[in-house]
């Protein structure tokens, strides 16, 4: 799978992992700073995170720090001021834009795609601005396409771009089902610029950033001259290299913007703070629709609490960024390094900022439970229509295999607490009334995910 733009795992997997953590609540203090700045660095210590992290709650900021380095050829340091890609982050801000038009009444979200682009495809007749904006529509993901990776390096126009896929047909109805899709974001960046009459670049520089004083943000492109950029990398065979290079025209709404975690802060502060969109139009671009997304967001619920999260990755850069608006906390983690880190390190700075406990793996201890209390656990245990986790017990030890995966081996911390060494995950099985075992919860990249028992 291309890293381009991969915004959420689109389904759930087992992946061999680099640093390994557990979340859960417990007495810590909500403004342990020494600890956030502890978890990050094991896993920068470790060579698995490089970028700049910033942790703010109601207005003050807790950890605003970098770590590891912006261009390893020089050794230049990162920190709050680095510039990175961000990814599929991007795609809020299109979303925003959208909104913004839809507030100037020039864009209607529930309006044919074809009312902006009268050229497209008559399979596209169905497909709303709205289908686009929460990835309903049934667009093929051009980023999956087998010719991606050929042509991710040659520039291209936003007609061109949607020329890739106008000739395909769409995955499914619109509405019928959600399907995470960069080509729905392409066309989304087009409708702004046929409404506004300006570069999607443009509008979002002088309708998003320049009002909220973003200066150090804007749409990367490879032949300018940007202070403060960080380089991208990606982990080789034998270490660290640069990444693979994709032409910024490409990624176009979906991918192409770059900032700073000290930037994002005011993105955050400013969207949830009411200075962007009004309050109709914020309730519709958080409101989920369908597997937790709203437009060009997710929207998690925990223990009463909300998420308003994304996440992004495009060659050399994955990045996360999480807002709790009921204690107005903001988790922004940017990355310079392709890999899992920044999504692991926002759920368990998440989980630290409201009073939650992070356990590195270093810290873990093992105990031995006996071969019947192993034997209780085994079973299937189904976490989608076609995805399962198998538990077994082989040659003494409790096993888990994923669809379509290779087993790997649980370790003990608890009763009913497991974790495993060689991928990142851990799981806890779940008891009926009866003290049966009738289910488990997967923990990985910080989200929570129940199975029933078979």
């Amino acid at each position: 799978m291309p890293q381009f733009l991969s915004a959420r795992r689109r389904r759930v997997v087992l992946l061999v992992a680099f640093s390994a953590l557990a979340f859960a609540v417990g007495p810590v203090a909500a403004q342990d700073v020494a600890r956030m700045d502890q978890v990050v660095r094991a896993s920068s210590d470790a060579d698995a995170f490089s970028g700049a992290v910033l942790v703010a709650r109601d207005g003050r900021v807790l950890l605003d720090q970098g770590y590891g380095l912006a261009n390893r050829e020089w050794n230049v340091p990162n920190d709050g001021d680095t510039k990175f890609r961000l990814g599929s982050l991007t795609k809020q801000f299109t979303a925003v834009a959208i909104m913004i038009l839809n507030q100037q009444g020039k864009v209607d979200l529930d309006a044919p795609v074809k009312t902006w682009l009268p050229q497209a495809s008559g399979a596209w007749d169905a497909v709303t601005v709205r289908h686009l904006l929460n990835h309903t529509s049934g667009m093929p993901d051009f980023t999956r396409f087998d010719d991606y990776e050929a042509l991710k390096t040659r520039p291209a126009t936003t007609a061109e771009l949607i020329a890739r896929f106008s000739d395909r047909p769409l995955d499914f109805a619109p509405g019928a089902r959600f399907a995470y899709s960069n080509s729905g974001y392409v066309l989304l960046s087009a409708i702004v610029e046929a409404a506004s009459g300006q570069t999607y670049a443009d509008f979002v520089t002088a309708n998003l950033f320049a009002p909220l004083g973003m200066s150090d943000s804007g749409y990367d492109r490879h032949d300018a001259i940007l202070p403060r950029r960080a380089s991208g990398y990606t982990p080789g065979a034998s270490g660290v290299v640069n990444a693979d290079y994709v032409d910024m025209s490409i990624p176009t709404g979906a991918g192409a913007l770059y900032s700073t975690t000290h930037d994002l802060l005011k993105w955050e502060q400013g969207l949830f703070g009411g200075r962007v969109l009004n309050p109709q139009s914020m309730t519709a671009l958080t409101t989920p629709v369908r597997d937790g997304y709203a437009m060009g967001l997710l929207v998690t619920q925990a223990e009463g609490k909300t998420l308003v999260w994304h996440n992004g990755a495009i060659e050399g850069f994955n990045t996360y960024m999480a807002y709790d608006p009921g204690d107005r906390t903001a988790v922004i983690v940017l990355g310079n390094l392709n890999g899992e880190a920044p999504d692991k390190l926002g759920a368990a700075l998440v989980t630290l900022a409201r009073g939650g406990t992070v356990t590195l793996a270093s810290e873990r201890r093992a105990v031995t439970l006996s071969s019947q209390a192993l034997q209780a656990y085994g079973g299937v245990y189904n976490l989608a229509p076609t995805f399962a986790l198998t538990v077994s017990v082989v040659d003494g030890k409790l096993m888990a295999q994923a669809t379509g995966q290779p087993a790997f081996a649980l370790t003990a911390e608890a009763e009913d607490a497991f974790y495993l060494t060689a991928v990142d995950a851990q799981i806890t099985f779940t008891r009926d009334t009866a003290g049966a075992v009738e289910g488990l919860i997967l923990h990985q990249g910080g989200r929570d995910m129940p199975a029933k028992r078979q």
